[in-house]
């Protein structure tokens, strides 16, 4: 079931996606969050904090990671997570991996984080971005509906948008580890956050078009409780929003 959420600003939206993911760890005494970077999560992990809530028990896995960055590095995604999420929530830094972190051999790096992932009981709830491309995670176009955590290669659209965090697009990573599709469906609750008119066209063909690999995020299509959480300007696309609007307004009345 996939639930739209349409929002007046971004604030809105972090307070909702707060709401879930409060619901979601309250259901075990270990909770695992799936953790997403970049700037659209932010408004989540500062409504998150301004709740005080004691989430040290919490364990977290990283959706992703660049390959062949030093240690360090400030756009390294283990960076980020610390900064970002771990700090100012007070997760305890033990607790949280991101891939490839464990510092085995590359190759094998998928398989050690999946059953990491499982050891921990799997993930309660996954925060997701989506990219122009309809890409969740790191899975560009393309691929498996049914992937698992892996070793993927960044098309030139992904490096481009990331390229805002860097010097120049030539300092982008051209590699990366990621959750897989199939690892983001096993999760017991989705949550898709997406700000702006570039977004659009991407959210409209991840709720409304067709399930297609051409469309990674498509896939959410198929979880028995994914949340789509989006502002006025993407979800302009949206044929049906104004049904969505009615459905996320009276949704107590359809789960009782």
């Amino acid at each position: 079931m996939t639930e739209i959420a349409i929002v007046d600003d971004q604030a809105d939206a972090g307070r909702i996606a707060a709401d879930l993911i409060v619901a979601a760890l309250g259901r075990r005494t270990d909770p695992t969050l799936g953790l997403a970077t970049g700037s659209t999560p932010l408004p989540v992990w500062a409504a998150l904090a301004e709740r005080s809530l004691d989430l040290s028990a919490v364990r977290g896995f990283a959706l992703d990671e660049y390959v062949g960055m030093p240690d360090g590095h400030p756009e390294s995604y283990r960076v980020v997570v610390d900064r970002d999420i771990v700090g100012p929530l007070g997760l305890d830094p033990a607790r949280v991996r991101v891939p490839g972190d464990d510092g085995g051999p590359l190759a094998e790096a998928g398989e050690r984080y999946e059953a990491a992932i499982a050891a921990a009981g799997g993930i309660d709830l996954q925060i997701l971005g989506i990219g122009r491309t309809g890409h969740i995670g790191f899975n560009e176009p393309g691929s498996s509906l049914a992937s698992r955590t892996r070793l993927k290669a960044l098309t030139p659209a992904t490096r481009a948008d990331n390229a805002r965090f860097f010097d120049s697009i030539d300092d982008v990573p051209t590699h990366c580890l990621t959750q897989g599709i199939g690892t983001i469906l096993d999760a017991g609750v989705l949550v898709l956050l997406a700000f702006g008119e570039s977004k659009a066209p991407a959210v409209a063909a991840a709720v409304e078009g067709p399930l297609t690999s051409s469309c990674p995020a498509s896939a959410i299509q198929l979880h028995r409780r994914a949340v789509v959480i989006v502002d006025e300007a993407a979800a302009s696309q949206l044929e049906h929003r104004d049904y969505y609007r009615f459905a996320w307004d009276h949704r107590e009345i359809a789960t009782a």
